[in-house]
């Protein structure tokens, strides 16, 4: 089989057809477009193979049915899951694993990682390299910190912040229904002093991203791909992730809100959506961006150090598509492949990801 086949699930969404393209023209990998119906597959397909002839082909994949799914990846090296179907997520894992492919998901879901981890063994077993937690968040607050500990000899606290501002023209997609979704286990621990603090017991810190945003009241947010990292960096006490203040509506009204409805009713998630959507897009102010920051602290040349880094987008989709492309790129020119299950945070590695990203458009800051 083919290392640089790649099948992307969910190919015509915001986010496949970044990695679509920012494939094709940072590799000379073979893309396999699927849709739920054909033709939207075949039309895109056909737009992309003006630019890159004979490199695209489409296919219809239903990831609800699995002998669709079975039919769609044969032959394929690395499946790509771009689409938000952490519902089906039992028959896609398992369907990859059957056909033998490899595995990228860009989904936020405790359900899915649950089912990758409770497979790991068999994953491991069969030489497959499965990466989990693709994009920005998660994805990229992880990498961030070992950038920033590959540019210190020994560190010892790292804060990672998120400020996420679409703007107004950002179209809705179902993917946030995913990202809503994962709110209803919303964790907020951190790393302190040596030891995770309750999953419910949720930090506020203000932190200073500079330029245009400014200094931010933050939200402390929990991702899986943080547990690990005091283990990877032993002299490491604090290691946390934060999640910018928006615009008071948003922050203290309609999110709280969602979260209480998101408890209360079940099914509730696309209209909690559309609705957190809305008001993203109409209450906040520029600048419009999206920015992922690092301040740690350490030890450098036997000296007290300081590092910090940031990487930034307009667009979100890009931000999400870009760094999935660049952990793809590393995943094609490995030899020999690096089995087992990953989280994309620690698969990849953080110097050649973030120089991999600049050169696809991501603004890279770093401050020593």
């Amino acid at each position: 089989m083919s290392m640089n086949r790649i099948f992307i699930l969910g190919g015509t969404g915001y986010a496949g057809t970044l990695i679509a393209r920012h494939l094709l023209e940072q590799s000379d990998a073979q893309i396999t477009i699927s849709a739920r119906h054909l033709e939207k597959a075949q039309n895109f397909a056909d737009e992309l193979n003006r630019r890159w002839p004979g490199r695209v082909k489409a296919i219809r994949a239903d990831a609800s049915d699995a002998a669709s799914l079975r039919f769609a990846f044969n032959g394929h090296s690395m499946i790509v899951v771009a689409a938000p179907v952490t519902a089906h997520a039992d028959k896609v894992v398992r369907t990859v694993l059957e056909t033998g492919a490899d595995y990228l998901d860009l989904q936020i879901s405790a359900k899915k990682l649950a089912l990758l981890q409770s497979l790991a063994g068999e994953i491991g077993r069969s030489g497959r390299c499965f990466i989990t937690e693709a994009g920005f968040h998660p994805g990229l607050p992880s990498v961030l910190v070992r950038y920033a500990a590959a540019h210190l000899d020994t560190i010892e606290s790292a804060v990672t912040a998120g400020y996420l501002n679409i703007g107004n023209t950002l179209p809705y997609s179902d993917a946030v229904d995913e990202l809503i979704e994962a709110f209803r286990n919303y964790q907020a621990q951190i790393y302190k002093d040596g030891h995770w603090t309750k999953p419910n017991s949720w930090q506020m810190r203000r932190i200073d991203f500079g330029g245009d945003i400014g200094s931010k009241q933050c939200f402390s947010m929990f991702f899986e791909e943080l547990r690990d990292l005091p283990k990877l960096y032993p002299a490491l006490r604090n290691v946390g992730f934060f999640i910018s203040e928006t615009h008071w509506v948003t922050d203290w009204v309609i999110m709280p809100l969602a979260l209480i409805w998101l408890r209360s009713i079940p099914l509730g998630t696309h209209r909690i959506g559309k609705i957190v959507w809305w008001s993203m897009r109409t209450f906040h102010r520029p600048p419009y961006l999206v920015e992922l920051f690092v301040q740690a602290t350490g030890q450098h040349a036997g000296q007290p150090a300081q590092f910090q880094a940031s990487v930034s987008h307009p667009d979100v989709y890009e931000l999400t598509a870009i760094p999935v492309v660049a952990t793809l790129l590393q995943y094609l020119d490995s030899s020999p492949r690096r089995p087992g299950l990953w989280m994309m945070g620690h698969y990849a590695d953080p110097v050649r990801l973030l120089n991999d990203m600049k050169r696809m458009g991501v603004k890279i800051q770093t401050h020593i």
